[in-house]
């Protein structure tokens, strides 16, 4: 039950946050406002639209805020005289338009009360200076949070556009030589046909090529994976046997033949279907075959990663998609870590542990790309190229978890509360702008509602991002704000 009571100045007077005023205006705050008592209860919630400024007299009163699904609590105090509510009402448009946070009356108490557009008004009027002051430390601080936020995500740009290229280049190369080679393959195929269109081979004997060719090609997309070991082993007895048969260059043969998935035991069937006279021909027949589908392989392969990577930079920039969405988290962390790839290394071992159950989330997708990026990144860093790097996705009640651990010497506790805090950072001069974390901790609890953690002993670390599973769209603060 809420209930007005008459307000005085001299009432006021005794606030430390009017003691200074002049009785015109402590006469003006008592019209324009009122003093109200408050049964034990709430008085605004997190997010609602910001339309009064509170000021405690009398009593005891909660202040707290979501975090990871739960209402955290930040400050109890009965000092007579603070403050709350929509004090951010003088910025006009720069300000906040929501309240930042939750308040509720722990016992009976007492409140002045301003609307916040006539508290943003009076301290205009009163203050001019003050309120010229503060806008340009809001907005200086502001624009240099955007400038450095802007410049950190373009390092991290930089770095994986260097990983991608590198990435890409890879294939794209193997593709190049494969092609060359299968174009000389194709060359030496066509003479190949010039000889059997010239007589020397009968009707029977083309059919059993052509057959061989065909089975050549079934066995090449069997082909089983051999240790160097099992390879070694093949390659020298069908060199052995080619020699026994009396085919030159034997060494270039046997290798593609091993590849594809030849033993001495396919090459006799091979010997008893044609005649002795054109083996070494047959057998040549098969190796440009053979060779063909191989370099075919190589080059499919090479395109496919080319278009995984192409695949995984779409996902990861989100840039054909709209900035809120509801996505699979697995297909973000995904192509982050493909993004990542060249930067996590052979060293570092992936262990990937998705909950298949877990629902698409309706999230800002490109920037949790970056909260992934980011924690990741640290991870690997902390591991110094070589350790565990386990990514996890689970339900939890109503928020999905992403833990991201590593099995790096750990977060010192001494640290472990400054970590989040902007320019913060434990790497060396150069390295390390100390945003990461920062701008990762805004996105996951400004943006999404949700919570970002750290739990670390040597040996694991996790960092914890909780997001909750339905939430309401933001009204579009960006995460540099």
């Amino acid at each position: 039950m809420t209930e007005r009571v008459m307000c005085t100045p001299e009432e006021l007077r005794e606030l430390f946050l009017f003691e200074h005023l002049s009785p015109e205006q402590l006469d003006t705050l008592c019209r324009e406002g009122h003093v109200v008592e408050i049964e034990p209860g709430p008085l605004y919630t997190e997010g609602e639209p910001a339309t009064c400024f509170y000021v405690l007299i009398s009593g005891e009163v909660v202040m707290s805020k979501m975090s990871g699904g739960e209402d955290i609590q930040i400050s109890r105090t009965s000092q007579k005289g603070v403050y709350a509510g929509a004090w951010q009402a003088y910025l006009g448009d720069l300000g906040s338009d929501t309240y930042p946070a939750s308040m509720r009356a722990v016992t009976r108490s007492r409140f002045f009360v301003l609307d916040a557009e006539v508290f943003g008004r009076l301290v205009r009027e009163w203050f001019p200076m003050a309120v010229h002051l503060l806008e340009g430390l809001f907005i200086g601080n502001q624009n240099s949070r955007q400038v450095l936020d802007q410049r950190e995500r373009l390092l991290a740009l930089g770095s994986l556009s260097a990983g991608l290229t590198h990435e890409l280049n890879n294939p794209a190369a193997a593709a190049v030589r494969a092609t060359s080679a299968l174009r000389d393959r194709v060359s030496h195929m066509r003479r190949k046909l010039q000889v059997i269109a010239s007589g020397v081979y009968d009707a029977e004997a083309i059919t059993t090529l052509i057959r061989l060719q065909d089975e050549a090609a079934e066995l090449v997309a069997k082909a089983p994976t051999l240790t160097p070991l099992e390879a070694a082993d093949r390659e020298d007895a069908i060199a052995d046997w080619l020699d026994d048969h009396g085919i030159a260059q034997s060494w270039e043969l046997a290798s593609p033949f091993v590849a594809a998935g030849f033993d001495v035991d396919w090459l006799e069937k091979v010997s008893a279907r044609v005649d002795a006279s054109i083996l070494e021909s047959a057998v040549r027949w098969l190796f440009y075959t053979v060779e063909t589908e191989l370099l075919m392989n190589e080059i499919g392969d090479s395109t496919t990663r080319v278009s995984t990577l192409v695949e995984a930079a779409r996902q990861y920039s989100q840039m054909d998609r709209a900035p809120h969405q509801r996505a699979d988290l697995r297909e973000l962390i995904d192509s982050t870590l493909v993004m990542l790839g060249r930067k996590i290394g052979d060293g570092v071992d992936v262990v990937r542990e998705y909950d298949p159950a877990l629902p698409a989330l309706p999230v800002y997708a490109a920037e949790l790309n970056q909260v992934w990026t980011n924690l990741i990144d640290n991870a690997v860093a902390a591991m110094d190229g070589s350790g565990t790097l386990t990514v996890r996705t689970r339900r939890d009640g109503d928020d999905a978890v992403v833990e991201i651990a590593d099995t790096g010497p750990g977060v010192p506790e001494d640290i472990r509360t400054r970590i989040f805090e902007p320019f913060f950072t434990t790497k060396a001069v150069g390295e390390g702008t100390g945003l990461g974390l920062d701008i990762s901790w805004r996105i996951v609890v400004k943006k999404h509602h949700g919570s970002l953690t750290v739990r670390s002993v040597p040996g694991d670390t996790v960092f914890e991002v909780r997001i909750p599973l339905e939430a309401p769209t933001p009204e579009v603060p960006p995460a540099t704000d």
